[in-house]
């Protein structure tokens, strides 16, 4: 406090109403004697603020010279691929000699994740596109490792949707049937590399937003371990929920990614538990499993996860037989029965829409972490005409957290501790199986949705997310794998992928890996 009163020359700044107003806005009073000593305070609170203000932000320094930006381009309607696939394409590649591991590897990255010097549209028109100041941690490493990023891939609006038409910038194909979502948020980059247009995409999960669309765009994706990737530069909904991960064909390349990526990068406070970056075998350990990988794993099918009323019967029954051939590879498969499995998308929305509410308001602090201020500066304050340009997520969003705040303000904390009861109840069945399966999504990619009331347009995404939120809520990585096609529900000329997610125990994604691994090692999934 002695700090504070050093800097305190007058309070010609603040006024006695600033603090009545400040108070009462609270809900409080106090002594009209006592109004006086805290406008003192609060203008050398003022004074203290200004100085920080007037200050130059810091960004983590990015090495331009070494890994150069060149043709940044925002495609026309004409030039973009699967509708609006692209953001903006580009190319940045080592300028030095580079054999890493992703040598030779084309990838893309949700456009949340932060390119110095690349307009990041966040699929919206909230806000004008904004230019990030550094790169994300993941960027700089999938680099080092001798990637070549060809550009940022389309996201859903503000990151919010699992629909594929929410964007502002346009809607998303699935790359095995035009007009059909290809999920989100990770769009973009979830149906080029389906397409088999870009090797890797790195994306962002907050509730299902990897897995969701590497599902129904045919594609492996992970969700790995909160913490194993670091989060620094990239655009947050929730830091209890935020997850980087890959997009590939194949779990080889999803581990070969994952080896480049993980790690601590001592900025971000959710990866200090993760490993040394540069010090994981994911790859190697499964090129020396071989074909061997699933001998004597242990299988356990999720029963709850398949008792979903919205779960699609044909849906079910193929990762039902999918799940089974695990069998025929030499892994042991018995039905498991975690009866909290349902209950834990209740835990997730408290404790996601007053996190991710307090994120839309600025108010979400307390990590040790980069904060991209240049998003901040361009999103607050909120205003109708912003308020009005949101998905109607989003605007359910700030219902949701606000009411929630009001009228429930213990309700997040318990939340947050039944999340744990959760996680403890998956652990515990993964003292005895190594792996967990459950459809990932309850039916194929739907048809894209109109934006015209909130409950009709939302209406598409509907349960999508039903098995996948929980793993967001607990932390234990959940990958998808394709493992075949069924019939549109609309057309039965139009042949969708089927996911099915595989789950394990925290820091347990190699176990994840080796089954999914596995399984593609002697199953053809379009077969």
């Amino acid at each position: 406090m002695s700090v504070l009163f050093t800097s305190i020359s007058d309070t010609n700044t603040v006024s006695t109403n600033d603090v009545t107003n400040t108070f009462g806005e609270l809900g409080f009073s106090v002594p009209k004697e006592h109004e006086q000593d805290y406008t003192t305070l609060l203008a050398a609170l003022h004074d203290c603020a200004e100085s920080v203000a007037a200050l130059d932000d810091f960004h983590p320094p990015t090495d331009i010279e070494r890994f150069p930006r060149v043709k940044v381009h925002r495609p026309t309607a004409d030039e973009n691929v699967l509708g609006h696939a692209w953001a903006h394409t580009f190319t940045i590649k080592d300028s030095m000699e580079n054999n890493g591991l992703l040598s030779g590897k084309t990838a893309c990255l949700k456009d949340c994740i932060c390119v110095k010097g690349v307009p990041q549209l966040l699929g919206t028109s909230i806000i004008d596109p904004w230019i990030p100041e550094a790169d994300a941690t993941v960027v700089r490493w999938v680099l080092e490792s001798g990637a070549e990023i060809v550009g940022t891939a389309h996201c859903e609006n503000w990151c919010q949707s699992t629909s594929s038409f929410s964007s502002a910038q346009g809607i998303v194909d699935n790359p095995f049937g035009k007009g059909y979502s290809a999920g989100g948020s990770t769009s973009g980059a979830a149906a080029l590399v389906g397409a088999g247009l870009v090797d890797i995409g790195i994306g962002a999960d907050q509730g299902g937003s990897i897995r969701v669309p590497a599902s129904l765009c045919g594609c492996v994706g992970l969700k790995p371990s909160h913490g194993l990737i670091p989060y620094t530069g990239i655009a947050s909904n929730d830091t209890i929920d935020d997850h980087a991960g890959p997009l590939a064909r194949t779990v080889f390349e999803v581990a070969q990614c994952l080896d480049a990526v993980s790690g601590y990068d001592g900025i971000d406070d959710r990866s200090l538990g993760a490993p040394k970056h540069g010090s994981t075998t994911f790859a190697l350990d499964l090129k020396k499993q071989g074909k061997n990988g699933a001998s004597g794993l242990r299988v356990g099918i999720l029963k709850e996860a398949f008792e979903l009323s919205l779960l699609d019967a044909g849906y079910k029954k193929m990762v039902l037989q999918a799940a089974e051939k695990f069998r025929d590879i030499g892994a042991i498969v018995e039905e498991v029965s975690i009866p909290l499995h349902p209950t834990g998308n209740a835990f997730w929305t408290i404790q996601q829409r007053v996190s991710c509410y307090l994120a839309l308001m600025g108010l979400q602090h307390g990590r040790r972490q980069y904060h991209l201020t240049g998003l901040e500066d361009a999103k607050l304050p909120w205003t109708q005409d912003k308020f009005e340009k949101c998905f109607p997520t989003t605007q359910n969003i700030f219902l949701n957290g606000k009411y929630l705040v009001d009228k429930f303000p213990t309700l997040y904390a318990k939340g947050t501790n039944l999340c744990l009861k959760l996680r403890h109840e998956y652990e515990k069945a993964l003292e005895t199986y190594d792996v967990l399966i459950t459809p990932t999504t309850p039916f194929v990619a739907p048809k894209h949705g109109s934006k015209t009331t909130p409950l009709a347009t939302i209406a598409p995404t509907v349960g999508l997310t039903a098995n996948t939120v929980q793993f967001d809520a607990t932390g234990q990585p959940a990958m998808s794998i394709p493992i075949g096609f069924l019939p549109a529900a609309d057309d039965a000329g139009v042949m969708l992928p089927v996911g099915m997610q595989i789950i394990s125990g925290m820091w347990q994604d190699e176990k994840v890996l080796r089954a999914g691994h596995a399984w593609q090692e002697h199953f053809d999934w379009k077969a």
